[in-house]
């Protein structure tokens, strides 16, 4: 049988269109509840998703409710809320701390006991930059901090060797000290001594997802790419270890045709052609298209539905046991780590086989 195609789901707010929440199954004043949360989180697990990813910015939304909850936070209660499904909150590079970052991020692959993953986000927008109370980061530096954000997080997740913690009541030696290391890193906007104040998670290293051309290949586990049509997706997915393509869509459902839905909230506001492949229609069609995708160079598909609510119906009760059904996905299996599920394997620590400190 062939490599499985493995499928994310975004799953923040209500949806890929700004005006989802006219459609949604529950009120404004419940999108941020727990109950909620948890609901479409085991929704997407007992489809048989193999993660989910938790969009984030600190601009307002376009529409909607306009109060949110931070993506890790969210993705820390889903973790402990499932048992098999991944979770990658995207977290932006631009104005927040690396250190911050890979603590928080390392705890969630603790918590989730290695189900996690990183979305490498930026943010360009010049509010972000007010709500941070910093300068703004100049458009040509927003690779550029990226890039550094990603190596210093990926130093401090390796800052702990495995057999760091010793916990030896009987000696009172809790950490062996020559297992932990300083990472030494200046940039052009911080610098970070180090070690890291979380050992090393049951992973080691997260799963990296970012981007097409954001982030050199070697930082990247997964490649998210975008495109208009399955020939563009193929070539944006070649020479990379795991390519993601990015998909919007619109299903049919009981209630209403894809077509019927767009209209009705496109009578509000436009769907922002955010230069992603986009598919409207049957869930036949659907089936179509991601056979298709698993024939090139393409090994994964993150769907972004029009509106969550409606279109995960759908994605659970008709798309993803068809899929199963013809070998072309698989459950993740209980136990089993994201890398594991990608067929990514458990990195070596870079510190204790470089020989230590550097």
């Amino acid at each position: 049988m062939s490599t499985p195609l493995h499928l994310a789901l975004e799953i923040d707010g209500d949806g890929a269109h700004p005006d989802a929440w006219r459609r949604a199954a529950h009120s404004p004043a419940e999108l941020l509840s727990p109950r909620r949360t948890r609901s479409v989180a085991a929704v997407a697990e007992n489809a048989g998703f193999t993660l989910v990813t938790l969009d984030d910015s600190l601009p307002a939304p376009e529409a909607g409710p306009l109060g949110r909850i931070g993506s890790v936070e969210r993705a820390a209660f889903i973790a402990a809320s499932t048992s098999v499904l991944g979770i990658a909150p995207v977290v932006s590079t631009t104005y927040a701390e690396p250190f911050h970052s890979s603590s928080q991020l390392a705890s969630l692959d603790h918590i989730s006991v290695g189900r996690a993953g990183w979305v490498v986000g930026t943010s360009p927008e010049p509010e972000a930059a007010r709500a941070w109370g910093r300068p703004a980061v100049e458009q040509s530096r927003v690779a550029a901090e990226a890039l550094d954000s990603v190596r210093v997080v990926r130093d401090l997740w390796d800052s702990w060797e495995d057999e760091a913690v010793i916990r030896d009541v009987a000696t009172s030696r809790y950490l062996d000290r020559d297992r932990l290391h300083y990472i030494d890193f200046t940039g052009d906007t911080f610098a970070v001594k180090g070690p890291a104040i979380v050992p090393r998670s049951p992973q080691g290293q997260l799963v990296v997802f970012a981007p097409d051309g954001l982030l050199p290949a070697e930082q990247v586990d997964v490649t998210l790419v975008s495109g208009s049509d399955v020939a563009s997706l193929d070539a944006a997915g070649r020479g990379t270890t795991h390519a993601f393509a990015e998909i919007e869509l619109a299903l049919d459902t009981p209630a209403a045709s894809a077509a019927e839905r767009i209209a009705d909230l496109e009578r509000h506001a436009p769907w922002p052609d955010r230069g992603r492949l986009r598919y409207t229609g049957g869930p036949d069609g659907l089936l179509r298209l991601l056979t298709e995708l698993h024939s090139t160079s393409v090994t994964g598909v993150r769907l972004h539905p029009l509106v969550l609510d409606e279109d995960l119906a759908v994605l659970s009760q008709l798309v993803l046991p068809a899929l199963r059904k013809t070998g072309l996905t698989a459950r993740p299996v209980p136990g089993a780590s994201l890398r594991t599920t990608l067929g990514l394997p458990r990195p070596a620590n870079r510190f204790a086989t470089a020989g230590g400190s550097r």
